[in-house]
């Protein structure tokens, strides 16, 4: 599912026609399968929690980058149910399938994992919580506020605006563990990827995606992006979590069993390392994720082949960690939805390290010739604007610029300055 973002800046029905899939894929309740067999469609139902979701977080890409809101106007049965409803209805019912799943402290449960699928025991009891899935949720339901007012769902947004101010209040004030937020509780109570664990006590997801999401105000988000360069941030790129487990735990999950510094165990995962370009980006601290950026490139890795033993041309699922007898090594190519996420980190977050480039972008209909100029090597920050060489600066906050809405099969020209 959040492969298909890839074709969104090519082709967006392509990514339209994966959406239309899932959403037959998922069940009239919200929940989906984690994977499907095409030929028997027959699949696998789990308490993983954040499968559900990707549905409605590819849906407000799409709508972001084409601005077709009446697509969501089109129907798809359920896998248990052939009544029709409308990809708004699928979306929806994932998201309040997920706003169910909350324990009494106001965060949502992880069941048997979030994003990382190697938590696979933390929550099997249905207790456990996880701060990632809080901060993705809180991103989702910001955004369907809009996509909801836009659909004239009154009720319905004041609902979602409702519940992701209750949430980013809780994850702030349940899962600050002093320095950064800590990653998960157990059923039991424990928490993990805290200062408090001797093994895994910093976990990536939580730092990168509480910026990303907008739940850290500006000076915790700069805190803990400092903290993931200190203490994430390594020769490879940022591990996923430090320091590695070397003692199995039949409480937390798989991962605990990998050898340390292996994929999810302290290992340099690609998919959660562009999220953390993107946060880095988000914050304006491009030289970071440049940097981040090209430590992850297969063709830099690729140098060093005897280390690197992966192939330079593809990217790598992950890259083992220092905790590892082959620091360095990458692996799980091919096989991987890191590339589209890393895709999507280079070409819409980073691309203003060089000096001037220009980039042919159909966006919403329109084509626009963009030329971007950065004479004095700035990081972040746009100076001037022009709108087919009229100056044009519509400001929606200290960074973000807009234009104009231009009417699709036509023409522009926009050159953008950046510094301070």
């Amino acid at each position: 599912m959040q492969d298909s973002q890839l074709w969104l800046v090519v082709d967006p029905e392509q990514t339209l026609r994966q959406i239309r899939l899932h959403a037959r894929h998922q069940f009239r309740d919200g929940t989906v399968y984690h994977w499907w067999h095409p030929l028997s469609e027959t699949g696998l139902r789990n308490q993983v929690s954040d499968n559900l979701l990707w549905l409605p977080y590819v849906v407000n890409s799409y709508l972001c980058e084409t601005g077709e809101f009446s697509r969501l106007e089109l129907t798809q049965p359920w896998v248990d149910d052939p009544s029709p409803a409308s990809l708004y209805d699928h979306c929806t019912r994932a998201i309040d399938s997920a706003l169910q799943r909350f324990s009494p402290r106001g965060l949502p449960l992880i069941g048997g994992g979030d994003w990382n699928d190697g938590l696979s025991a933390v929550g099997l009891g249905m207790k456990g919580e996880s701060v990632w899935l809080a901060h993705f949720l809180h991103r989702l339901l910001t955004d369907f506020v809009e996509i909801s007012g836009n659909r004239n769902d009154p009720s319905r947004a004041e609902t979602y605006e409702l519940r992701a101010r209750q949430l980013k209040d809780a994850i702030n004030d349940i899962a600050w563990d002093g320095e950064w937020f800590y990653g998960a509780t157990k059923d039991s109570g424990e928490s993990l990827g805290s200062n408090a664990n001797k093994e895994g006590s910093l976990w990536l997801n939580p730092q990168t995606w509480s910026i990303i999401a907008d739940v850290a105000a500006d000076e915790r988000a700069r805190q803990v992006w400092d903290i993931v360069e200190k203490k994430l941030e390594a020769e490879i790129g940022p591990l996923l979590l430090q320091p590695a487990y070397k003692t199995p735990d039949k409480e937390i999950g798989y991962l605990t069993r990998y050898s340390p510094g292996m994929r999810e165990n302290g290992g340099v995962y690609t998919h959660a390392a562009a999220w953390a370009i993107i946060a880095a980006a988000k914050l304006g601290r491009g030289e970071s994720a440049f940097r981040i950026y090209s430590k992850l490139n297969p063709m830099n890795r690729g140098k060093d082949p005897a280390r690197y033993c992966a192939e330079p041309y593809v990217t790598a699922g992950n890259i083992e960690g220092p905790a590892s007898a082959f620091y360095g090594r990458g692996g799980w190519t091919w096989y991987t939805g890191s590339a589209a996420w890393l895709f999507k980190a280079g070409l819409e977050w980073i691309l203003g390290i060089w000096k001037k480039y220009t980039v042919r972008r159909t966006f919403r209909g329109p084509t626009f010739n963009i030329h971007v100029e950065n004479p004095d090597g700035v990081e972040c920050g746009l100076k001037e604007l022009t709108v087919d060489g009229v100056r044009h600066c519509m400001t929606k906050g200290p960074r973000d610029k807009t234009i104009p809405v231009f009417p699709a099969g036509t023409s522009h020209t926009i050159r953008a300055v950046l510094g301070k």
